[in-house]
């Protein structure tokens, strides 16, 4: 079965109903696809290892596998999981991870958002920041589920270190470089306008681990904006965005 058809399949089954608009929205695509590849294509190479934190249904770890790269992927959620074995199990040069990434090695309880799992979050804080908050209006955190949680140095010791780590885990991001030691060549990690103050830690903790340079990727637009700046002029950049743009990736460079 081709890849198109699992996901056609997973899309057609009543048990991943939760995960369709997902399906929908990362895969099929060609243009989100060609846009998606030729950014990453800046930072991974055939053979290189791409760590992707926070899986969800899989698209990054499509992106990376046709650039050639080798994935670890992490999702905690059991639905995603389901569907990322279905799509990607039978990858030898995919290792799928079913925990979460934080600050240190343990378990840690999941706010799940059950009609919107994209959304699903370790952070309290990310649930707390979204109430009340213009435009996330209906979204519901209805139930928790204890999961394991790693590290980033954890993984790097049982996998080997990543060319690229993209981070993409709801709000809690600078928990998961909490548990980074050393740094990376490149990374990005997500943002949101309702918790800036999550991006401006994961700034500065890049900061103290090496000499970083930054740039930022709106929404889904895969576009980076086009200069290389530093981590107190990142900083001002995302405090400065409407709280209508909403979210972002912020990409990160390991100079030397």
């Amino acid at each position: 079965m081709t890849r198109s058809e699992k996901i056609e399949a997973l899309a057609a089954d009543p048990a991943f109903a939760t995960l369709g608009r997902s399906l929908t929205v990362y895969y099929g695509d060609l243009a989100h696809e060609n846009r998606m590849a030729a950014l990453y294509a800046r930072f991974v190479r055939p053979g290189d290892l791409a760590f992707d934190i926070g899986s969800h249904v899989g698209d990054r770890i499509g992106a990376f596998r046709r650039l050639g790269a080798r994935v670890v992927a992490l999702e905690p959620q059991p639905l995603c999981f389901r569907a990322l074995r279905a799509l990607y199990g039978d990858d030898a040069n995919v290792a799928l991870v079913d925990a979460a990434c934080g600050a240190r090695e343990g378990a840690i309880s999941l706010r799940v958002n059950s009609a919107n799992p994209t959304v699903t979050t370790a952070s309290q804080d990310f649930v707390a920041a979204a109430d009340g908050a213009r435009g996330w209006e209906g979204q519901t955190w209805d139930a928790t589920h204890d999961v394991r949680m790693t590290t980033l140095d954890a993984l790097f010791a049982a996998h080997g270190a990543p060319a690229f780590a993209k981070i993409d885990v709801e709000g809690f991001e600078a928990d998961v470089l909490a548990g980074l030691s050393r740094p990376l060549p490149a990374l990005s990690f997500e943002f949101t306008t309702i918790q800036r103050d999550v991006a401006y830690r994961c700034l500065e903790r890049l900061s103290a681990l090496g000499n970083y340079r930054f740039d930022l990727s709106l929404g889904e637009s895969h576009a980076l904006a086009g200069e290389w700046i530093s981590h107190q002029d990142m900083a001002a950049l995302i405090a400065g965005l409407p709280h209508d743009a909403n979210s972002g990736d912020v990409y990160c460079v390991l100079e030397t």
